[in-house]
This record gives C-alpha cells, sequence and structure tokens, in this order.
C-alpha cells in the first residue's frame, strides 16, 4: 500500500498537545534503544489491533527489524490463521435452515465470502457443505468486513478444525503453537512475520481465553510453565515494551518471574531465575483517561505507592476508577501512557520511527473509519492470505 504521509502529518498535528509529546517521547525512547542495539517487544490485544490495521503494521515492523518480539492473544493468532480480516455475507439464519440453538442472539448466520481457490484447498483439508455456502451467498443480506476466522462457514470452522493438528505438530517437535502456525501463515501476519524472522511470538497466559478452540489448543501445546518462562525471557531481553489496547497488562509484564512491581519474589526464593521491570521502558496506548490520572498522581506525590504502602483501595485512594495494571504500570519509573486511539497513534509511531532509522515500509495503518483506513481494510482483505496447509508442513519436514 501506498505510504500516504500527508495523512499521517495531519493525523500527529489533530492530536492534543500533551499526547503529541508523549508520542514523540515514545519515539525517541524507541529509536535511542535501537540505535545502541536494543529491543522491543510490541504487547497487543485483539479487537481495534485487527479493525484498525495495527497488527499488520507490527507484521510490517518484524520484517524491517524494528520490532524484536510480540506477545498477543489466541483470538489474534486464530484471527491471523483465517487472514487477519475477512468479508462475509450475513443472512437470517433462520431463513437457511439453520438449528437455532446454533445461532447468536441476532440470529444471523455468515457465510465466508472468499475465492474458489481457497475453498478449494480447504475441502483439500475437510469435507465443506457447498450446497450451504451457494443458499447462503444467493439469500438477501449485509456484507461487512470483521475479524478473519471467527463465525463465518467455512472458514472459521476451518481455523477452529486445523488448530488441533498445529496442536499435535507443535507437541511432538517440543516448540509451540505459534511457531508452528507461523511456519504456514502469511508474511503479513505478526504470526507469519515472525517464523520468517526468527522473532518470538507468544501467547499469554491470560489471553489464552478467547479464539474458540485455538485458545485450547494454544493452552494445550505447551505447559504453563514453560509458556510464563519464555514469556519472561522475551521480556527480560527487551529495552522497551509498547502496549497497545490490551487489558490484563500487569498479570502480563509483572508476571511470576517479575521481582520490581510482580510476584517473582518467592520464585526467585526458591531458585528459580528472574527478571525486573525495573529500567525498562514501557509505553502503553490505551483510551482510559484514568491510565493518565493514576499515572500523574503516582508522579506528583506517589499516591499509588503509598496506597500499595498503606494496602489502601486504590480506588478510593485516588478517586478514580482503578484498573489492576495501572498499579504496576504507574509506579515503573520509565512507563509512558499514550491517552489515544490506536488506529492514530500507531502510523505516527511507526513514520517518526522508520524515518529516523531510515527503514522503508510498504505498508502503513490508517484510522479504520477514514478513507485510506477503508481501502487499507479491503487491501487485508485481498492480499493476505489463509494459513497455507503445505507450507506448514513443509516447515516440519
Amino acid at each position: 500500500m501506498q505510504i500516504d504521509r500527508a495523512l499521517i502529518d495531519g493525523l500527529y498535528r489533530g492530536l492534543a498537545p500533551e499526547t503529541r509529546e508523549r508520542v514523540d517521547g515514545a519515539i525517541e525512547t524507541i529509536c535511542e534503544a535501537k540505535e545502541r542495539g536494543g529491543r522491543v517487544c510490541v504487547v497487543t490485544g485483539s479487537g481495534p489491533n485487527l479493525h484498525e490495521g495495527v497488527t499488520t503494521l507490527i507484521a510490517e515492523l518484524i520484517g524491517v527489524g524494528l520490532v524484536d518480539g510480540v506477545l498477543t492473544s489466541s483470538a489474534v493468532v486464530a484471527h491471523e490463521m483465517a487472514g487477519c480480516l475477512e468479508r462475509v455475507h450475513r443472512v437470517d439464519g433462520d431463513q437457511l435452515g439453520v438449528d437455532p440453538e446454533l445461532l447468536p442472539a441476532d440470529g444471523r448466520f455468515e457465510i465466508s465470502v472468499i475465492e474458489d481457490r481457497f475453498l478449494g484447498a480447504i475441502e483439500t483439508e475437510m469435507e465443506i457443505d457447498r450446497d450451504l455456502v451457494d443458499r447462503g451467498l444467493s439469500l438477501p443480506g449485509d456484507d461487512i468486513i470483521k475479524a478473519a476466522g471467527n463465525m463465518a462457514y467455512p472458514l472459521g470452522l476451518r481455523t477452529e478444525t486445523i488448530s488441533s493438528e498445529v496442536s499435535e505438530l507443535a507437541r511432538t517437535e517440543a516448540v509451540t503453537f505459534e511457531s508452528v502456525a507461523g511456519r504456514g501463515c502469511d508474511g503479513h501476519t505478526m504470526l507469519g512475520a515472525a517464523a520468517r524472522r526468527g522473532v518470538p511470538l507468544l501467547v499469554t497466559v491470560p489471553q489464552l481465553i478467547g479464539g474458540g478452540r485455538v485458545g485450547i489448543e494454544i493452552a494445550e501445546s505447551t505447559s504453563m510453565r514453560d509458556r510464563s518462562r519464555r514469556i519472561a525471557s522475551l521480556l527480560a531481553e527487551s529495552d522497551v515494551i509498547i502496549e497497545s489496547a490490551l487489558a490484563l497488562a500487569q498479570e502480563i509484564h509483572d508476571g511470576p518471574f517479575e521481582t520490581y512491581t510482580g510476584h517473582g519474589i518467592w520464585s526467585r526464593w526458591m531458585g528459580d531465575e528472574t527478571y525486573r521491570l525495573k529500567d525498562k521502558a514501557v509505553v502503553r496506548i490505551d483510551l482510559d483517561p484514568n491510565l493518565e490520572l493514576a499515572w500523574i498522581r503516582e508522579r506528583e506525590g506517589g499516591a499509588v505507592a503509598e496506597a500499595v504502602a498503606k494496602g489502601l483501595p486504590k480506588t478510593k485512594a485516588l478517586g478514580i476508577p482503578f484498573r489492576m495494571e495501572m498499579s504496576g504500570f504507574a509506579r515503573l519509573e520509565g512507563s509512558l501512557p499514550i491517552v489515544g486511539d490506536i488506529g492514530k497513534i500507531w502510523p505516527i509511531l511507526a513514520q517518526g520511527i522508520s524515518s529516523r532509522l531510515g527503514s522503508k515500509l510498504d505498508f502503513m495503518s490508517y484510522p479504520q473509519g477514514s478513507d485510506a483506513g477503508r481501502r487499507m481494510r479491503d487491501w487485508i482483505v485481498r492480499e493476505v492470505a489463509i494459513l497455507n496447509r503445505e507450507r506448514m508442513l513443509e516447515g516440519n519436514r
């Protein structure tokens, strides 16, 4: 996709002054780390990260060496196995003759609108009810773009079906589900880009719930201890951690092996290897203004640390709705909140970092509500392919 620098400049100028200052600070921190040979890890949720093209942009940043590790959710893995975004045709499930007990609350059934060659490839792996597909596509309904491999037939069913095979391969090879799936995923997905570059990509323990059966298969592909250890090692090796629109961040970044804000004291006490978030830069992109309020109050008077020290409820002590991840984040000396829309913040970050470090990007994300964002989403639907089973198996052989 052609990069629209004028649009990105306009997004930057449209930010509030304090937000521009934070974005500039994040760009400086990331570039300084990369210039001294440091490592950058991105921690993403699903939802807007997919719809705004952020996961596709992160794949591009992995490809040019600007991102060195990814922590994500099982939902993102499931969607990337199905090509990230797909176009679906939504119809009345009752008209189609689908059992009402299978239908969601709105009674709609979704048919994947995909090229016949992909349907043919899927048919080599599982039986497809072509009559159901044809009848569904012929019924009146709505065509929308949504996260791929979810509720639509047959792509959603295929993703969950093939996840069992991926999990079995991972256990046989004593590697992660994510690395096996990545061998067959498109290079414009984080999974595919990470596999090609040898970059670690892992689903975090709190984010295993999601992605339907895919989350279960990821959880069972490796032990919880091994997964937790791999996550801790990735974070320990990272100089900058960028958190992008996710929940349960504290359970991700302090975990069972972190001793500065986390609960790793007893792991260390019993001889386990641990790490510390002290001196690491943690940039969090979030729409919740209370994140910034907690961060400011800690900077101004140590309000969060005082509440922790006295065992006080933080919501009452600070007078704001308090999420758990605000506690560790606010107390980190190297934390930096960016309160804003990730659809706007990420292209500004990516453009600023790549320009300073001299990296050429061939893909850029844009806010999904903009004309450029709509073209971007169409491009992802058209160009980012579903997991190629033969390529995945070829890596095994």
